[in-house]
């Protein structure tokens, strides 16, 4: 958009200032098209009952209103006569008209930072600073909130009309570099550049090291603030030493990584330090298009017991406006609200901008894809399409992994010729015992294949090496890890325990041979409240329920409480949607159910549905 205001005659001899709007425009590009302050753009919105940061999206109605409170003459494109509002159909935040926002092509967008390193070496601090020396915030009073990331406005050594230019900057406040690499696992972008807190009394740490490899793996620059700088202590030079022994080279040692020196708690440095950031977003020229439909990234996510199902948002490309229908993953939702870190209500988020939404019909999981669609119906089709791709990927992948039930039968249809076993055991003597007695089970058909004998308790690194090489995981007095236990249930690993060697040997004797009995467990799939009953012509009688949580499917047992107490046990002859007979039924749906060999429903009965599934024996 133009910064031109030419003059044109008024009726009255005087000239009024010209300007032109053609679309929604943020606070601050309205302040520089006016020529004033941002300041006064918010005060003129706050009269009109609108509060908005420098970030804020201002409709073309009231850019219009503003520029006339302004003294300006706010026309159209192609200007005919004075008009307030300069484009009716974009009056309602957040409707189709207003969805069309920048028309086509990228424009610059804010760099996203991550902020990694040690423990205790001013991560935290650093990020209290930076929010402490936002300008926007303390122009317009604005308390940053802790919604897994926030937006701070910078000051440029540029000048516009007697005015310092202001560049933003996004910031990831996650859990430092494990949130960070899980986002990543899930085929997620985040962060464009990546900043690495060492303290100068400190050095390089283990988790230092593991920042760098996390930053290199994922491409993106790094730069270095040496931090505690103000320290008697302090050893800056030592630091900047210990990094090219992991390949990162600072400039003064003749590399192109930026090492600021800083103390965050006294804010020393952090202003060279946000300087430094917005050179490296400028050689990255980083760009999104702002039109079409928005897709972005989960940074956090939580169960608010008041508000329900609770996200962060970062968007990437796009824009995201409140009442939009979006699919996260598996998750639908239509978002009732949008706020920003400030607490304040939005309308609309652009690229880069984080936002707290509410409306998903679940809570997603970090990293997950958000992306908006055109209607609700869309929005539940193509998550009930990702869930049921999930599962099939899940059993997919689950399916090739070896375990005890299946050995035998695969050992017949010649797919193996040897089980392959990770052992962990708590002491020495242990693992020699165990190990020797598998080992004496290897027949001509079959080899008992000792991948891993270590003391200590099953862990991830053990599962991993399991699923890359199709083995089964024992343990002889000794624990399973929590995280282990859930690699291992994601991945299809079977993991067994045991405390008496013999019951060890005894099952792995039973799988080589075919004796070995599956283990069934039950798994509930959801609940559902009969509302109403019918009655078909045929006599049956159908129960008209709405589904609380998870899903109904046909063909699955069904279990009718009634109070507390379980009535009847059996299985689903019939499930329809309207007139339709239908697999399964989602959370939110209405349905109608034929229970065979049950009629006597009774308005306020839960079904729960449920299916026995063969599980492996994890102990």
């Amino acid at each position: 958009m133009s910064l031109k205001t030419p003059t044109v005659p008024s009726a009255d001899g005087d000239g009024d200032k010209l300007i032109e709007i053609t679309g929604p425009l943020t606070v601050t590009e309205l302040a520089d098209k006016l020529g004033i302050r941002p300041q006064d753009v918010q005060r003129e919105l706050m009269n009109l009952g609108i509060l908005a940061n420098l970030n804020a999206q201002v409709t073309v109605e009231n850019a219009a209103k503003v520029a006339e409170k302004k003294g300006f003459l706010a026309v159209t494109a192609t200007p005919t006569k004075k008009s307030t509002a300069a484009a009716p159909a974009t009056a309602k935040p957040g409707g189709k008209a207003a969805k069309k926002g920048r028309q086509g092509g990228p424009v610059t967008r804010p760099p996203v930072i991550v902020v990694m390193g040690h423990v205790d070496h001013g991560k935290t601090t650093l990020l209290d600073t930076i929010r402490k020396t936002d300008v926007a915030a303390k122009e317009f009073g604005g308390i940053t909130q802790h919604i897994g990331a926030f937006q701070t406005a910078v000051e440029t050594g540029e000048e516009r009309d007697g005015k310092k230019g202001m560049k933003r900057l996004t910031f990831l406040d996650t859990p430092g570099h494990e949130a960070f690499t899980q986002m990543r696992a899930r085929g997620s972008s985040v962060a464009d550049i990546a900043v690495l807190v060492v303290a100068a009394d400190d050095g390089v740490m283990p988790q230092t090291k593991e920042a760098i490899d996390h930053a290199k793996a994922a491409g993106i620059p790094i730069v270095v603030a040496v931090n505690k700088v103000d320290l008697p202590n302090a050893d800056p030079t030592r630091v900047l030493t210990d990094l090219t022994q992991h390949d990162v080279i600072p400039e003064d040692f003749g590399g192109n990584v930026g090492a600021i020196q800083i103390s965050a708690k006294q804010g020393l440095g952090v202003d060279e330090l946000l300087e430094r950031l917005l050179l490296e977003a400028e050689l990255l020229e980083l760009t999104a298009d702002p039109s079409g439909p928005a897709e972005g990234v989960i940074i956090e996510a939580r169960l608010d017991p008041g508000k329900g199902p609770v996200a962060t948002v970062l968007v990437e490309s796009g824009s995201l406006f409140a009442g939009d229908s979006v699919v996260v993953g598996s998750i639908y939702g239509k978002i009732k609200a949008m706020t920003d870190d400030r607490g304040q209500r939005v309308n609309r988020a652009g690229p880069a901008t984080p936002v707290e939404i509410l409306g998903l019909s679940a809570v997603p999981s970090a990293g997950d894809r958000l992306i908006s669609v055109d209607s609700d119906k869309e929005a539940r089709q193509l998550a009930a399409q990702r869930e049921a791709e999930e599962r099939e990927r899940k059993f997919g992948a689950h399916a090739g992994k070896i375990n005890l039930e299946r050995f035998y039968q695969q050992l017949q249809q010649g797919d193996v010729k040897e089980l392959n076993v990770i052992l962990k055991a708590d002491v020495d003597g242990s693992v020699e015992a165990v190990r020797d007695a598998l080992q004496k089970l290897s027949t001509d058909e079959v080899r008992v294949n000792i991948l891993r004998a270590a003391v200590g308790n099953i862990g991830e690194s053990d599962i991993l090496l399991a699923s890359a090489s199709n083995a089964v995981v024992f343990g002889f007095n000794v624990k399973v890890d929590s995280a282990a236990r859930r690699m291992a249930q994601d991945e299809g690993i079977e993991v067994r325990t045991y405390k008496i060697i013999y019951e060890l040997i005894d099952a792995v004797t039973a799988a080589m041979t075919g004796l070995l009995a599956p283990v069934y467990q039950e798994v509930k799939l959801g609940h559902a409240e009969v509302r109403a009953t019918f009655k078909l012509p045929s006599g049956a009688i159908v129960a008209g329920c709405y589904v609380q949580d998870g899903v109904i499917r046909r063909n699955a047992e069904i279990r009718v409480i009634r109070g507390k107490d379980v009535i009847f046990e059996g299985e689903i002859g019939s499930l329809r949607h309207v007139k339709e007979n239908v697999r399964e039924m989602a959370a939110g749906y209405e349905c109608g159910i034929v229970v065979e060999g049950f009629s006597d429903f009774k308005e306020g009965d839960i079904l729960e549905c449920f299916e026995n599934q063969q599980v492996a024996r994890q102990l």
